[in-house]
């Protein structure tokens, strides 16, 4: 069945990921065997560089560093992420040598994840992370949970989908369960989401969502799987770096066959209508003071910065013009939407934290929600 969307997303984001996959080389090495060579702060055209000295005939590599890798290698360091960057831009030389400092006296195995640049250009070190990092990557995620979504009677269709330094996220839309959410007009499908990270920024996830179709935002529920074994590239286990290469194997296919699993298992009708009931309850919640003091009570509620929480009142202004929200009274529906809303303005990367945050406003205890909707 075909999920692809008009702007062929899916496409071009296997591509990308086949790309990346052909390019990917890992090096496992100890730190006394690499040099950190500063240039200028990371993301410009001088970024600092990354010595791999060759040990058992493994040629050198002379790798670019990109943020992520930057800040991963600043981190094992012990230094403040923030702190790093401006060293590395006032006191290069300094930093250099500190970090140089590290590797060579507290020497630790390290995996270092890499792309090769095909065209002759230094290569980019991606990742700095721990010789126990357990590589499950996108196009293991892909492989595993794609055959499931084109089989679903669910019919799903891609809404979303990219990659970036830190992860790679796909969002789904059923275009066969759909309902009747908040108000007349306001419809509703499932949704489902996948993200996975290569550098050690975050977990493999399978979550379900729900869409506003109106302006397609997206919410994502409590039925989120984290567990240890498949939610996490990283293994803090002792046991990972004493694995051959067939136990890895074996427990990556352990990984795949639980995606698809609950690839399947999330796409169950019974979880939309649970969600349309919940948000026909929180439609009769309704705000009681101004739109502006209930946007501000929230962004103390859900601990937003004044910055995030100006964004929440944009996407409640955006809101309460649309099909099955104008003309009725601002309630726990409208908010939820209005904080869902910002993810169509967010970095790629805090995308899910906005819509993890919508679903939280729909299960704010009362407590919480009366704090929002009392007038001042």
């Amino acid at each position: 069945m075909r999920i692809e969307n008009q702007e062929n997303t899916l496409t071009k984001l296997l591509q990308r990921v086949q790309d990346d996959k052909a390019r990917t080389e890992d090096y496992l090495a100890p730190t006394n065997s690499l040099q950190f060579i500063p240039q200028n702060a990371p993301g410009s055209e001088t970024s600092p560089r990354l010595i791999i000295e060759s040990e058992g005939g493994v040629p050198t590599a002379d790798l670019v560093i990109n943020p992520v890798a930057f800040d991963q290698i600043s981190s094992k360091a012990g230094i403040d992420v923030r702190t790093a960057r401006r060293l590395l831009t006032n006191y290069p030389q300094e930093y250099g040598a500190l970090i140089n400092a590290t590797f060579e006296r507290e020497p630790v195995q390290r995996l270092i994840r890499t792309h090769a640049n095909l065209d002759g250009r230094p290569g980019v070190a991606r990742a700095f992370v721990s010789d126990k990092f357990k590589t499950f990557d996108n196009a293991d995620l892909l492989e595993s949970a794609l055959p499931q979504l084109m089989d679903s009677d669910a019919a799903w269709q891609v809404v979303q989908g990219t990659v970036t330094d830190k992860r790679l996220y796909l969002r789904l839309k059923s275009e066969r369960y759909t309902g009747e959410g908040a108000a007349v007009g306001d419809m509703m499908a499932l949704g489902i989401g996948l993200s996975n990270s290569e550098v050690g920024m975050g977990s493999i996830a399978v979550y379900q969502m729900v869409w506003t179709l109106a302006c397609l935002n997206g919410m994502q529920t409590a039925n989120r799987h984290r567990s240890s074994h498949i939610t996490s590239a990283r293994s803090e286990s002792d046991t990972w770096s004493l694995l051959t290469d067939e136990a890895k194997t074996a427990d990556n296919k352990a990984m795949s066959l639980k995606v698809r699993d609950l690839v399947g298992s999330y796409g169950s009708r019974d979880a939309l209508d649970s969600v349309i009931q919940k948000m026909q309850v929180a439609a009769g919640d309704i705000v009681q003071g101004s739109v502006n003091q209930a946007t501000e009570n929230l962004g103390k509620v859900l601990q937003l910065t004044k910055s995030d929480t100006s964004k929440v009142l944009d996407g409640l202004l955006a809101t309460i013009g649309q099909e099955g929200y104008a003309g009725h009274p601002v309630s726990r529906a409208t908010m939820v939407n209005a904080v869902t809303a910002v993810a169509h303005q967010a970095d790629p990367d805090t995308v899910d934290d906005w819509q993890r945050l919508g679903g939280r406003v729909l299960d704010l205890p009362a407590r919480d929600w009366q704090r929002v909707a009392a007038a001042a």
